[in-house]
């Protein structure tokens, strides 16, 4: 089946307004008690549950035949066709605590290649879309990455290893020489957001050691689409999966993989 890039975009604005709306209504009204671990520090409650309910049930409206791959509900599902890759609240211990850096990222998956994505930041009511070949926009408004190319003067965005303690050697060496190469280090929290601020030209680049598809399927392509580069540590484009991410304006992506490759063999 031929699917159109922007009813797909359509649907996916549909399915992450009605998630946010839902968030911030529920913002605050879940208790520690009510906390499930999946894993070590990894947060989900019911919310994350229902908010992937409800995005699922817009999107297979949408467009029957497709299919869902979710963090919550269906971490697992196809790889043809039309694939929906969600985060229904991307930034959970931020959203449970009340820090406002929490997003909901759908992106659209055609035959294995990114097609359309949305990542809303819920807190500032900040929407981020981009289709394929259509160019990224924050509130329809076009963005770009930065124009920094001094890695001294570069801001970088990053995600802690939490869930995989494991890869902290090799991380804190990578964070140890972003720190003495750059103008400055951040963390927020929610990679879906990292990789806008990406793209907004707000952070000139960003980097994670094991992130997932739906944390990356939406805000990959946006990255792409205002200018910027986005691939594995390995240098691998195809990126919607399970492993590390490197994105950038074209010049700090350079330095970023030179540096990070680099640290890590050490």
């Amino acid at each position: 089946m031929n699917w159109d890039a922007r009813q797909l975009l359509a649907a996916a604005q549909l399915a992450a307004d009605r998630a946010a709306a839902f968030l911030l209504e529920e913002e605050g009204r879940r208790g520690p008690d009510q906390w499930s671990e999946k894993g070590r520090a990894d947060f989900v409650t019911e919310v994350d549950r229902e908010s992937e309910r409800m995005i699922s049930e817009t999107l297979l409206a949408a467009a029957p035949g497709s299919t869902v791959v979710g963090e919550e509900l269906t971490p697992s599902g196809a790889t043809s066709g039309l694939t929906w890759v969600v985060d229904p609240l991307d930034g959970t211990t931020n959203y449970l605590h009340r820090f406002p850096f929490y997003a909901v990222s759908i992106g659209a998956v055609v035959d294995g290649q990114p097609v359309a994505g949305v990542v809303h930041h819920v807190s500032l009511n900040i929407r981020y879309h981009a289709v394929a070949g259509g160019g990224a926009f924050q509130n329809g408004k076009p963005i770009h990455v930065s124009g920094v190319t001094r890695p001294q003067q570069a801001l970088i965005g990053t995600g802690f290893p939490f869930k995989f303690v494991d890869q902290l050697p090799v991380y804190q060496a990578q964070f140890a020489a972003v720190i003495a190469g750059s103008g400055g280090l951040r963390r927020p929290g929610s990679a879906a957001l990292d990789f806008c601020e990406v793209a907004a030209g707000r952070f000139d680049g960003f980097w994670e050691l094991v992130l997932a598809p739906w944390d990356i399927a939406a805000g990959a392509l946006i990255v792409r689409e205002a200018g910027g580069l986005v691939t594995g540590l390995d240098g691998e484009r195809d990126v919607i999966r399970h492993g590390s991410i490197v994105a950038g304006n074209p010049a700090i992506h350079a330095w970023l993989m030179e540096l990070l490759n680099g640290a890590a063999r050490t």
